[in-house]
């Protein structure tokens, strides 16, 4: 597999949604997909950065995009975190983390002088024909609606 950069063909992905229901790349050809990559439901930086998502998800519907979510929770969590906070877009459950590694996002982290295997927070913005065209890894979760709008005009 090659590596996760910008300008390459991002992985031919194929996750479970929160209602079972099957997602892979193939869904959205000719549209413009946000792939956020997130380490857990429910945890004040991935509910910030979601419900940022939602509060503005009528503006990237408007300007083309599709957002999923992808983190190891599993689909049951994911319908309450929806729920919760009535996330109008769906959430990959990849428990097994094979999206989570097709886009290079498992490895060493630390925290707090602790280190440990985890979950990179990161997005991959993905255009019609399925190449990745932005990858942002220092995610702004309180502002990331206006971090992606940005960094695909600058």
């Amino acid at each position: 597999m090659s590596e996760i950069k910008e300008g390459v063909k991002a992985p031919n992905f194929s996750g479970v949604d929160q209602n079972g229901n099957t997602v892979k790349l193939a869904d959205f050809a000719g549209k413009t997909l946000v792939v956020y990559i997130y380490p857990k439901d429910n945890t004040p930086g991935c509910t910030a950065q979601a419900c940022n998502l939602r509060d503005n998800y009528d503006l990237l519907l408007d300007k083309g995009f599709a957002i999923i979510g992808v983190s190891a929770d599993t689909e049951k969590k994911h319908q309450g975190f929806i729920e919760k906070y009535d996330l109008p877009f769906p959430l990959i459950a990849d428990t097994e983390k094979v999206m989570i590694n097709q886009f290079e996002c498992w490895g060493l982290k630390k925290f707090m002088g602790r280190e440990y295997d985890g979950i990179f927070r990161k997005t991959f913005i993905i255009n019609g024909e399925g190449m990745i065209i932005k990858i942002i890894e220092k995610v702004k979760t309180k502002h990331h609606t206006q971090q992606i709008l940005e960094e695909l005009e600058g």
